[in-house]
């Protein structure tokens, strides 16, 4: 990302990295399962046979105590007949409506489809038996103003097994930070382009994932559910907090649309054509080796959204996307829904005080931490490979440098010539997206570049070979040398040539005699 914030600093007044919208799901793990189930009903000493009125009996706990909070403060109980009414945006016209700043704004409820349990026969075992299956059932929808989070809602299933999602936004919760902190910003819907103090922000977003989210996220539940503590008697079951779907975005703030407005063009169509799929496995965290992921799907799509262009990487229900946003934003968003094939350095969950190793990420709070580490990474190798993005100089000015002789430690280096095929593939090959980050070594080269060697000294003579282009690319500013390793990076100068004369070789030649003409 560094790269990309160089070359456009004149352009650029600040970058703004964190939370966008993030839903955690609530989970009572004993109900979660047919056999947890049976064993809590066991417990409660309630029958199979009795369970529907068990059941009603809670669910008419919550809904008679969710009146009683909407009275106690005021605030309408809406129920939805339709699903096209878009609940949120209904929410804030009635929070326009009534003019509500702070507090619960009002109650939605809605039949929506959930994962529910029932009691059946067992036509084979000839007795009831507990069911986990799709159904439907009442949820309510309350929408909060809350003096440290702003706006959010949560989501409360009023059957087993009481499921709770909770919908919060970082930015929102930026906002609510700013204003107490008295610190000027403009925000047009869910962007900030301007904020007098970019550094204190940038601080205060990155806390943001150092909070300790179970204790915010039952305080949140305990504001509208109070009904929770009498459900299940003397045994009060806690909820596992787990973060389903999680948007990190790092937002460049451009200083004019102009500026923004004639790069971004460049930007898409850079974007559309050269990431491929081993780019976006690099972006996500992933090696760039396709035949692993044979059953996975990588996609790379362009939309025309309300608030611009957007274009979207996605593997495994994961993503990374590119948005244009009111006027003056550049937004490089990584969602994560998808967690397990991600890596965490922890103990195990069966020995918490073992030796700590590399474990599959979880969809729980405990690994959110990493999980933004994840995100932010993924957004800066967005960003650095978007550097490379042509410039407005033109190809022979591009070009001028490389393609005539040079001195390098006192010794004459030979010109490069990217129209032969022996220079182009070394230069695709060092501009490869895996190789932005991290760099790349002369042994990456020769598996790019040569067969596999057939002894030890076809091998040396590759190796050696090797070293000589890296130094004809080093003589001429196009790589440059990973201080105490054996690893090499394009530069930030040599990216934006590469890619410049790799375009041109690529050019139709029916095109440009047309554009000529």
């Amino acid at each position: 990302m560094q790269s990309f914030l160089t070359r456009y600093a004149a352009q650029v007044k600040g970058v703004l990295s964190g939370f966008d919208r993030v839903r955690f799901r609530g989970t009572l793990r004993w109900l979660a399962n047919t056999k947890g189930m049976g064993t809590w009903l066991h417990r409660a000493n309630v029958l199979l046979k009795e369970f529907k009125g068990y059941a009603m009996g809670l669910t008419d706990t919550i809904k008679q105590s969710t009146q009683q909070l909407a009275e106690q403060e005021g605030r309408p109980v809406e129920y939805l007949t339709s699903s096209s009414i878009r609940k949120e945006e209904h929410a804030k016209d009635i929070a326009r409506r009534d003019g509500v700043t702070s507090g619960l704004v009002c109650v939605l409820t809605a039949v929506e489809p959930c994962i529910t349990f029932t009691v059946g026969p067992n036509r084979q075992a000839k007795k009831l038996e507990v069911r986990r299956q799709e159904g439907k059932c009442l949820h309510q929808y309350f929408y909060l103003i809350d003096p440290k989070l702003g706006w959010l809602n949560v989501r409360l299933q009023t059957w087993f097994p009481f499921t709770v999602q909770i919908v919060i936004n970082g930015r929102e919760w930026l906002a609510q930070e700013l204003m107490r902190r008295g610190i000027a910003f403009e925000r047009r819907e869910n962007c900030f382009v301007d904020i007098a103090d970019v550094t204190t922000a940038g601080r205060l977003m990155a806390r943001q994932s150092r909070t300790n989210w179970p204790r915010l996220l039952d305080r949140l539940l305990r504001r509208v559910h109070p009904a929770h503590k009498t459900l299940f008697g003397a045994e009060e079951l806690s909820y596992y907090w787990s973060a389903d779907e999680t948007e990190w975005a790092s937002d460049v703030m451009f200083r004019s649309p102009q500026a923004l407005a004639a790069l971004y063009p460049r930007l898409t169509r850079h974007a559309m054509s050269h990431f491929g799929s081993p780019e976006v496995l690099r972006f996500l965290g992933k090696r760039p080796r396709v035949q692993k992921f044979t059953t996975a799907e990588i996609l790379t799509h362009q939309a025309q959204r309300p608030e611009g262009v957007r274009i979207k990487h996605a593997l495994d229900r994961n993503s990374v996307k590119m948005y244009d946003k009111q006027q003056t934003l550049l937004r490089v968003e990584t969602t994560i829904n998808h967690t397990r094939a991600m890596k965490v350095y922890r103990a195990s969950e069966d020995d918490p005080q073992g030796a700590k190793s590399w474990q599959k990420l979880r969809k729980g709070v405990a690994d959110l931490h990493r999980r933004t580490q994840i995100s932010q990474s993924c957004n800066e190798r967005y960003l650095e490979a978007l550097a490379s993005v042509e410039a407005d100089a033109t190809l022979a000015e591009t070009a001028a440098e490389v393609c005539r002789r040079t001195r390098w430690k006192g010794r004459s280096v030979r010109a490069l010539n990217p129209l032969a095929d022996e220079d182009a593939a070394l230069l695709a090959a060092v501009n490869r997206g895996e190789f932005a980050l991290q760099g790349f070594r002369n042994s990456d080269l020769r598996e790019r570049l040569f067969a596999p060697p057939a002894d030890d000294t076809n091998r040396r003579r590759q190796m050696a070979k090797i070293t000589r282009l890296i130094r004809l690319l080093r003589a001429h500013g196009l790589v440059r040398k990973v201080s105490r390793s054996h690893r090499y990076q394009v530069s930030p100068n040599g990216r934006q040539t590469i890619t410049a004369l790799l375009a041109a070789r690529a050019a139709n030649s029916r095109k440009l005699t047309e554009l000529a003409a």
